[in-house]
């Protein structure tokens, strides 16, 4: 898709700083040796839409026998995003899916009542150096949705909405924005996507989500008079016109928001639900292992040597 006028360079910059609602410097994790930055959830904003994580990974080079090794384990309540710059690794989950992840293209995995996955660069990929570099996100799910038999979709780079025009690219990954709509089943409004920024172009931001948020990957942007660099994440008020301008070295930025949730969400691990019991319950299931006759998770097939246990924490 080429030009569309719902990018319009002419679109008004937002005047007024007060639009930023929430700044989030993301802080450093670990995933199984390997370090992300996270943005949400943060101390001032749980969710930015229905998005309840968000993960920076990379970028990070690899020497040959290394790479990305995050063993199985369980989710409930949400969906994974999961979208890469640089890089690709393999994910498998008890559904049985076992599919590559590259550049460009969308691996959207709904936990719903539960569900397991690994993802792990490939022997293949580790006879030489490598990269990684991208998002994995968390969408939280509706109520009535959080129960519901888990899903996997995958969306190559060619599926995805391209919008381009005045020196903008932007990939439509999820949901709906600027006139465009992405192919992945969603189960609430949303919109999230990967952007480009010549130095100097303007974005308008979607005007027709209650909750948005913008994630500066590389460069800088300017709002409002106000510059921001990699590594920040703004969330605007609902309502306010924002328009968002590249700094000198251009930007890639990855926009994203939507509905808000009718509730706050309980997180414990890598289990998300509006019900502490539901959680309790999803707790007690993988500590169970037995996970042949598990009748909540099993260990995806064809990775099913070694899991991550249930933390000791409270």
């Amino acid at each position: 898709m080429s030009w569309n006028p719902l990018l319009d360079p002419e679109t008004p910059q937002a005047g007024n700083p007060y639009s930023i609602e929430t700044l989030i410097i993301p802080r450093a994790r670990d995933i199984g040796g390997f370090e992300v930055r996270r943005a949400l959830p943060a101390p001032r904003r749980q969710m930015v839409g229905p998005f309840i994580f968000f993960d920076q990974i990379g970028p990070a080079d690899f020497l040959t026998g290394q790479g990305l090794d995050v063993r199985p384990h369980p989710h409930i309540g949400l969906g994974t995003v999961t979208y890469l710059y640089q890089g690709e690794f393999e994910h498998r989950d008890s559904l049985g899916t076992q599919q590559m992840i590259t550049p460009g293209a969308v691996n959207w995995m709904v936990a719903g009542q539960g569900v397991t996955h690994s993802e792990r660069t490939t022997a293949e990929t580790r006879r030489g150096s490598s990269d990684l570099f991208g998002v994995q996100t968390w969408v939280a799910l509706p109520e009535h949705k959080e129960d519901m038999a888990p899903i996997f979709e995958h969306h190559n780079k060619a599926a995805l909405p391209l919008l381009q025009g005045e020196g903008k690219e932007v990939r439509l990954i999820l949901g709906t924005a600027w006139g465009a709509q992405a192919p992945v089943t969603m189960l609430s409004e949303s919109f999230y996507a990967d952007v480009r920024l010549d130095p100097g172009a303007r974005l308008p931001m979607p005007e027709d989500h209650e909750d948005r948020g913008l994630y500066v990957m590389q460069g800088a942007v300017e709002i409002a008079g106000q510059t921001f660099d990699a590594g920040q994440m703004m969330v605007f008020r609902p309502g306010d016109a924002i328009t968002v301008t590249a700094g000198p070295e251009g930007a890639r930025l990855m926009a994203l928001g939507g509905e808000t949730m009718g509730g706050p969400r309980h997180i414990w691990w890598n289990f998300v639900s509006s019900s502490k019991e539901k959680i309790e319950e999803a707790k007690q299931a993988w500590a169970a292992g037995d996970f042949a006759n598990n009748p909540r998770f099993q260990l995806p097939p064809g990775d099913d040597a070694e899991f991550v246990p249930l933390p000791n924490r409270s």
